[in-house]
């Protein structure tokens, strides 16, 4: 975690990014810095509008005009696959994948497949994208995967019983969940890819000032104001996801979480495993339901209980 910019001349020329929720804040300012560095950008997000106005301004401050705009809704597990199918078709390689969108504290609802907004987009959804991607990024190593967590993992507990918050709803449990769910993931993704070249970090980017927190209650939003003078400006807050894009002495690091530019220790580490084998077990459920058609129909009715583990799941070893 930095305050103010790290600095370094590195070039990313001939290197493609993926950047998801890349059309506001950190993202968006992730997207300006590796523009400059020379890297093909995609950005990656669901507001069309505003990810082509995110594009002219990077291209016109960066000078690069190698930027390309895709939509991903990370709340549809459909348009997660739409994404990723023109991303192996379309692209030769993919060198970096920063995890990066998310959504904050929001009132319940449920993604467009059934589950809990925050889990659904902050974890499941990248989880599922990094696994349809993962063939072009082996095919491109050196490569890194970036997945942009918080300091509110601490707080976090995995509710296997009740990860859908369907029993009972605090919004930032429910936050706090989704960001241990992205250490974790990192953790284990680390592991079964030792071998292939590519580094996996997880972070935290610091409390910063964007559109992030606009669930907030009202005293939280105060609470924010009392304490702007020790927040981030987005520029700041980027920093980390840049250094970990970026830094050649990450180069025989993965799988550890950063802030302070220092590796910090990271929450809990048991349960990575079972956090895994059941984001496998239900983004295999929908790969598989989109395969036979039977999706459309009735993704909106599935909710956990549906769940079964008799069914196919990711092969580990394509990790």
């Amino acid at each position: 975690m930095f305050k103010g910019r790290w600095c370094s001349d590195i070039r990313l020329d001939g290197k493609t990014a993926i950047i998801t929720g890349s059309n506001t804040g950190i993202g968006k300012e992730t997207a300006q810095d590796l523009a400059r560095r020379g890297a093909r950008i995609i950005i990656a997000c669901r507001d069309m509008e505003k990810a082509e106005a995110a594009k002219k301004e990077i291209s016109e401050s960066s000078g690069n005009t190698n930027i390309l705009v895709k939509r991903l809704d990370l709340s549809d597990t459909k348009s997660i696959r739409e994404f990723a199918q023109q991303i192996n078709s379309e692209e030769n390689q993919v060198n970096i994948l920063i995890n990066n969108a998310g959504v904050m504290m929001c009132p319940y609802s449920k993604t467009a497949d059934g589950f809990e907004l925050q889990f659904g987009v902050n974890h499941l959804g990248h989880f599922l994208l990094t696994y349809l991607l993962i063939d072009i990024i082996k095919k491109s190593a050196p490569a890194r995967i970036i997945n942009v967590s918080s300091m509110a993992h601490k707080w976090g507990n995995i509710m296997f019983e009740d990860i859908n918050s369907e029993k009972s709803y605090d919004s930032l449990k429910a936050y706090s969940q989704s960001k241990l769910a992205n250490v974790l993931f990192s953790r284990e993704l680390a592991e079964r890819l030792k071998g292939f070249n590519i580094n996996v970090y997880s972070l935290h980017p610091g409390v910063v000032r964007t559109e992030l927190g606009r669930h907030l209650s009202s005293a939280s939003q105060f609470s924010m104001k009392l304490m702007r003078p020790f927040t981030k400006s987005s520029v700041e807050g980027a920093q980390t996801s840049i250094y970990c894009a970026v830094a050649p002495e990450l180069e025989k690091e993965t799988g550890a979480y950063y802030r302070l530019r220092l590796v910090a220790v990271a929450g809990e580490k048991s349960g990575k495993i079972r956090m895994w084998l059941f984001s496998n077990v239900i983004s295999s459920l929908f790969l598989r339901s989109a395969i036979t058609s039977s999706l459309n129909d009735n993704r909106s009715k599935r909710t956990i209980k549906d769940l079964g583990l008799g069914l196919t799941v990711f092969d580990p070893r394509t990790w």
